[in-house]
């Protein structure tokens, strides 16, 4: 496998995760705070960074590292929630 067809795997891995735990949370069927829900999108946009970093899209991989930042802010949020 070469390496651009693995960073475009990622990239489609990534882009799956975080459309489906964001059409699931607005479906109702999927609560924001959820393990999956966070996880997901950490995943997905890890997946994404990577994909648009070697594509040299820097705006969208902001954007993922900014969306990484707010999934662990909502673990750790949960985290401190769970722990109260």
């Amino acid at each position: 496998m070469t390496e651009r067809l693995i960073v475009d795997i990622l990239g489609w891995i990534g882009s799956v995760l975080v459309v489906a735990a964001y059409a699931l949370n607005i479906s109702g069927r999927l609560h924001p705070n959820s393990h999956f829900y966070l996880w997901a999108n950490l995943a997905g946009s890890i997946c994404l960074i990577v994909n648009t970093l070697f594509h040299n899209a820097i705006p969208s991989a902001v954007v993922n590292i900014v969306w990484v930042g707010i999934a662990i802010w909502g673990m750790v949020r949960r985290g401190k929630e769970s722990n109260a």
